[in-house]
């Protein structure tokens, strides 16, 4: 046991205790519970997988085609014995009986109660036991009997053979009925015979599950320790990744800082740079305004003119003598109405200047503002560079603090070379190998022990097989030697021998089968009580429910299993919670439940935990004061922007005129009307003149109207987006500074805490990665260091040659061997009756005529 206990020492020192983890989990949680925002997420670490051992037992049994022997032997002791296993009778037994059975504890009435109870489960057993008993004791005294009643020419022994009608109907039903009963007394000798073949070969299997069960300590053994060096080893992971984020402070912490920042800093900046944008599509629109407002202006005046001309001249041609003439003075009137309509709609003259708002917005871009708002970009974004340059003090610290972490590792792998593990195992493999080769000196006892076993089961088989033979003999015999003509004193020698072979049969059925019977009754009730009390509850694991029954074995020891390994019976450990967790293949730290023996929170505390590394962050002092987002000028800039006079444009005088149109008709439309009417008229000079004043007013708005209203277009765009940008201008600008304003003041007056705060997540996520490893620790002990699925395995072994290659070949066995005892009854009655066909008589019935 001391090898397990130095294992038991090792296995402890990485995992901290359940107690310390729900303490921890409760302070989270209420931490978490105050908090405005989550933790950053800790980056995961890669410690790789723990060197994984290779078992080779399969602790697992197919019987084949004897398995449904085993079957319907199983079957045949439920009928015997349906009782559910009397786990509460066993513990009680169990506990009133633990300082000894004494004979005259057994009057008490408790104890008189646990002994009804007990017959009362073993009733089928015991009615069985009676009556092979029963079969033991009378089948002597009958036989004797039997024989000397023979010998006095009674039972049978008289040689004289009355003649009946139907004596060849009672020779073939005795004929038929001992070949029936033979043949099925064949089939249990059959039965028996291959249990016991079973129980041989099934022996040799033993071996392989020996040597692989050993294989498998040897490699639990040997592994164990690679897999501790491994997460010893995997510390440095989780130190380096910490000396990199420490030397990486400015990017990493100024990068947090940066982040919380930004969230009410960004904002404002872009906001001020989408003012600079407006500002310079301001230029462009008042630009636009100004350019299209003149072109309008010049235009108007030229369109004046030139419809002013074409107005008189149309009118002049309309005052020729041709319009007198009655059918054409209708035509030439209602032309002369339209005149009016030949002149100027919009009157751009009237609207503002927008030279001085220009003149204005054009100073204030001087100042490039989308620059200076760049600058505040690139000093908020220099944040990680000014930690870095003002956290110089925690940089220099890198030495004491890799000392720190490697007095840690230094620590651990102390701590795990404190115990003599190697050593001990080294000699734990030595005993696995000694104890090896002592087992497989006993191999050639076992051999010959077996061989013994095998030839004292063939004996017994050999008794029924002998009856058996004189059965078949003499049935062989007396059928061929029989002549249905001969009368009994005159039958033949074969006939008569045939008789005289089933009678020996007879006589040495009565000479075996007691003693068969006491073989078959021994092993009927060792061998089926071990099946229900020991096979069926260790398959379905009710015996471990036993075992672990609290305060089983000592009224003042709760538990059996820890007492026994650890001399602390009050652990919480049971021998049924062990198997299945080696049974799952999980460690032997989880399975044993290591943690509550060994409290090393004061060692985690001490070490992974370390409260010196916390101290260093302590002197963290970052001044953000140097951050400038807006300078003086951009302000300058912003203001001068909303007092350019932008806003105090007439915007809806511009947008009343360039809602007209230039002309008060279309003048296309007019000079397409004036070519109708001029069709109208005679052929001539006034057709002529009148058609060339329609072409003239087509020139007309080809070279004068159709620039302006691209010039009124653009008037219009340009309008509406001045009017869009400068609705509530010096709002906009005054809101733009104010955000500015507050997060600056965010940068300068409550940098401290967002410093404080932001240092604190910095330095929880270097301990989350000692965090992390030792969880990684403590999962790798419970499922992947030290797997203890040989225990399970030799328990399964155990099992399997117990109760699959012993105790089921034996029932099989008795079963096959008590069939043939039972059998062997009916074969005795037919034997006798038919023997009587086939003797030689003395005398005869004889029938005078």
């Amino acid at each position: 046991m001391l090898w397990t206990r130095w294992l038991v020492l090792l296995l402890c020192w990485g995992s901290t205790s359940g107690e310390q983890q729900a303490d921890e989990a409760r302070v989270e949680s209420r931490v978490d519970s105050r908090r405005q925002r989550s933790p950053p997420p800790v980056e995961p670490l890669d410690f790789g997988f723990v060197p994984a051992a290779v078992y080779d037992t399969h602790a697992y049994y197919e019987p084949g085609a004897v398995g449904i022997l085993f079957h319907v032997v199983h079957a045949f002791l439920y009928v015997i014995q349906p009782n559910s296993f009397p786990k509460d009778l066993i513990i009680k037994v169990i506990q009133q009986n633990m300082g000894g059975i004494k004979i005259e504890e057994w009057r008490k009435p408790e104890n008189v109660v646990l002994l009804l109870q007990m017959i009362h489960y073993e009733v089928g057993f015991l009615i069985c036991a009676t009556i092979g008993v029963t079969f033991l004791i009378l089948t002597p005294i009958i036989g004797m009997c039997f024989c000397v009643c023979r010998c006095c020419e009674n039972c049978g022994g008289e040689m004289h053979q009355r003649q009946r009608k139907n004596i060849d109907c009672q020779r073939g039903f005795y004929t038929a009925s001992l070949i029936a009963t033979s043949i099925f007394i064949v089939l249990g000798v059959l039965i028996a015979y291959a249990a016991n073949h079973n129980v041989s070969t099934q022996i040799k299997s033993t071996r392989r599950l020996i040597n692989t069960n050993m294989r498998d300590l040897k490699t639990f053994a040997n592994n164990t320790p690679a897999q501790i060096d491994y997460l010893t080893a995997q510390y440095t992971t989780a130190k380096n990744k910490v000396l990199s984020d420490l030397d990486n402070i400015g990017p990493l912490l100024g990068g947090r800082i940066h982040s919380q920042l930004e969230k009410e800093v960004v904002p404002s900046l872009d906001t001020a740079l989408r003012m600079a944008g407006a500002m310079r599509e301001t230029k462009e629109a008042l630009e636009n305004v100004n350019s299209s407002l003149e072109v309008l202006q010049e235009g108007t005046g030229m369109l004046q003119a030139s419809l002013s001309g074409e107005r008189a001249s149309l009118s002049n041609t309309l005052s020729d003598p041709a319009c007198t003439n009655g059918a054409v003075s209708h035509t030439c009137n209602t032309i002369r109405s339209t005149l009016s309509q030949l002149g100027i709609n919009a009157d751009f003259s009237t609207l503002p200047d927008v030279t001085r708002a220009l003149e204005n917005v054009k100073t204030v871009l001087k100042t490039d503002l989308s620059n200076i708002v760049q600058k505040g970009y690139s000093s908020f974004n220099d944040t990680p560079n000014l930690v870095k340059e003002q956290t110089k003090n925690i940089v220099s610290a890198l030495p004491r603090v890799k000392g720190m972490l490697d007095k840690i590792g230094i620590e651990i792998n102390s701590f795990s070379k404190m115990f003599p593990v190697e050593p001990s195992l080294v000699n734990f493999t030595i005993f696995l190998s000694d104890g090896q080769k002592t087992i497989e000196s006993y191999y050639p006892q076992i051999d010959q022990m077996d061989f013994y076993r095998w030839v004292g089961c063939v004996a017994v088989l050999c008794m029924v097989v002998l009856v058996l033979a004189f059965n078949f003999l003499g049935l062989l015999c007396g059928t061929c030697g029989y002549d249905k003509q001969a009368t009994p004193t005159t039958r033949g020698c074969l006939s008569n021998t045939g008789g005289n072979l089933l009678m020996a049969g007879v006589g040495f059925s009565f000479i075996f089968v007691w003693v068969l019977m006491g073989i078959v009754t021994t092993l009927f009730v060792v061998g089926g009580n071990v099946e229900k009390m020991m096979c069926e509850p260790l398959a379905n694991r009710q015996l471990f429910k036993i075992i672990d029954t609290p305060f089983l074995v000592h009224p003042a020891k709760k538990n059996f299993l820890p007492g026994m390994l650890f001399q602390n019976p009050n652990i919480d450990l049971t021998l049924g919670s062990m198997y299945r967790d080696c049974y799952e293949n999980n460690g032997l730290y989880h399975s044993l439940q290591l943690e509550t023996m060994f409290n090393i929170n004061s060692f985690l505390n001490r070490t992974v935990y370390n409260r010196d590394l916390a101290k260093v962050f302590e002197s963290v002092q970052v001044d953000l004061h140097d951050i400038t987002l807006l300078e003086q000028a951009g302000r300058d800039s912003l203001i001068n922007f909303a007092n350019s006079g932008v806003g105090n444009i007439d915007y809806e005088a511009y947008l009343a005129e360039v809602t007209k149109g230039v002309t008060l008709v279309d003048l296309l439309s007019f000079s397409t009307d004036l070519e109708a009417q001029a069709d109208q008229t005679p052929r001539g000079a006034l057709e002529n003149a009148l058609k060339g004043h329609a072409s003239s007013i087509r020139q007309i708005h080809r070279e004068h109207v159709v620039p302006m209203e691209q010039a009124m277009s653009t008037l219009s765009q340009s309008i509406k987006q001045l009017q869009r940008m400068s609705s509530d201008l010096p709002v906009k600008v005054t809101n733009i500074l104010s955000a500015i304003d507050a997060a600056e003041y965010l940068i300068t007056h409550n940098a401290s805490h967002v410093v404080k705060q932001e240092t604190k997540g910095y330095t929880q996520s270097l301990v989350g990665y000692f965090k992390q490893y030792t969880e990684w620790v403590k999962n790798s002990l419970t499922s992947e260091v030290a797997q203890c699925k040989p225990i399970s395995n030799i328990v399964d072994s155990m099992e399997i040659v117990a109760c699959s290659f012993v105790v089921d070949s034996v029932n099989t066995f008795w079963f096959g061997l008590g069939g043939c005892c039972i059998l062997l009854i009916p074969s005795i009655i037919f034997s006798i009756k038919l023997a009587k066909y086939y003797r030689r008589m003395d005398t005869e019935d004889v029938f005078e005529e």
